[in-house]
């Protein structure tokens, strides 16, 4: 069978489509693999997972209606040269524009799935501005026009459903959970925490809607009693967002011996083994978050906030703690509580190992894929 995959970046297919690419391959399936920025590398990698990248034109995340038209017309043609028996698109514009686009080609078979519901759907402490609360009209009604032709729409956690479909009337044939996408976990090892010194871990995008903020203030106030615990903040700067953390900001808080900042770094499993517990304050419409899951596959314990894809991470008292968004002096008091009661590090630790290989195993939650998929 010919499955095109529709997705964004081409990082994307190789983070988080690799596996799944493998067991399509291994099953005897032709894979194409779309993406809007293929280079050299990134095309080998894909092509040497057996699929045939494919590249195609998309704005992620602009909203120049008439640019979505041109690039969905352009879309349509090629799927209609390829002849895919399926197209499985994920993430927001693709499944969208890939959807529509794959209904122009008069391919038969179209599914669908969102990985969390984004920027767009999520609320912040002060309110949504007026320019968000348009574009989540816009993306409803785009979601209205793409979804009747899709055979099954696939989430990632149980509140997503709730919150798109239910509470804005949207029509679905087939409606599906997969929960988190899963790791290959024999690439993340547990490896016992390390405790001397006690030190808390933050892997993503340093914007306020992840909880940046949040952890920055609860790092002061743990500090301010005990100052030789570290707190690592790994993941890059994004000037641009609005709710970005700024480099000015940045630089005065590693001066000031608040955090330790290596950067965006490609050895995140190894910062993750030297580390005691993972931190996720996130407020963000997460799917089920990818760097929660191999800090649990390693045996961290968690602390996150009960959000929707955030709460499906933790079993709160058992492998960590959930608490409120917006909320440091709560996420200080669980950070001291670890600080306090080491021995818990290791004990939730192996819980949240436990939770990983019960429900993140990339190979159970690949058939299950499948099944969803009809293959």
């Amino acid at each position: 069978m010919k499955i095109a995959l529709i997705g964004t970046t081409s990082a994307s297919v190789i983070g988080f489509r690799a596996d799944l690419i493998k067991t399509l391959i291994a099953d005897g399936h032709e894979v194409y693999a779309f993406a809007m920025d293929y280079n050299l590398n990134s095309r080998k990698t894909v092509e040497g997972l057996g699929a045939i990248a494919i590249d195609y034109d998309l704005s992620r995340t602009g909203m120049n209606p008439l640019n979505d038209i041109i690039n969905m017309f352009k879309l349509s043609k090629i799927l209609k040269k390829i002849a895919p028996d399926l197209v499985f698109s994920y993430f927001v514009k693709p499944v969208i524009f890939g959807t529509l686009a794959a209904a122009l080609a008069g391919v038969k078979r179209r599914i669908g799935m969102l990985e969390g519901l984004g920027y767009v759907f999520t609320d912040h402490p002060n309110g949504i501005t007026n320019k968000i609360r348009i574009l989540r009209k816009v993306q409803i009604l785009l979601y209205k026009s793409a979804f009747p032709f899709l055979e099954r729409i696939i989430f990632l956690n149980p509140d997503d459903p709730i919150d798109l479909l239910d509470k804005n009337n949207l029509k679905a044939k087939n409606v599906s959970v997969l929960g988190g996408i899963g790791l290959d976990l024999s690439t993340y090892p547990y490896s016992p925490p390390d405790k001397s010194p006690i030190s808390f871990i933050f892997v993503g995008r340093l914007l306020a809607e992840k909880g940046v903020y949040e952890y920055i203030e609860a790092a002061k106030i743990v500090k301010s009693k005990y100052s030789n615990t570290n707190f690592i903040m790994l993941g890059g700067l994004d000037e641009g967002n609005p709710g970005g953390l700024s480099s000015i900001e940045l630089q005065s808080l590693i001066n000031e011996g608040v955090v330790i900042h290596p950067g965006h770094v490609s050895n995140v499993q190894e910062w993750l083994r030297n580390s005691s517990v993972f931190v996720l304050p996130s407020y963000y419409r997460e799917g089920v978050p990818r760097s929660t899951q191999e800090a649990m596959a390693i045996g961290r314990p968690i602390i996150t906030t009960d959000m929707p894809g955030c709460r499906e991470t933790v079993i709160d008292g058992k492998n960590g703690f959930l608490v409120p968004p917006w909320s440091p002096q709560i996420l200080a008091e669980k950070m001291l509580y670890f600080i306090d009661n080491p021995d818990q590090i290791e004990t939730m630790g192996i819980e949240s190992y436990k939770l990983a290989q019960e429900k993140f195993d990339a190979q159970i939650v690949n058939q299950r894929l499948l099944n969803y998929l009809n293959l």
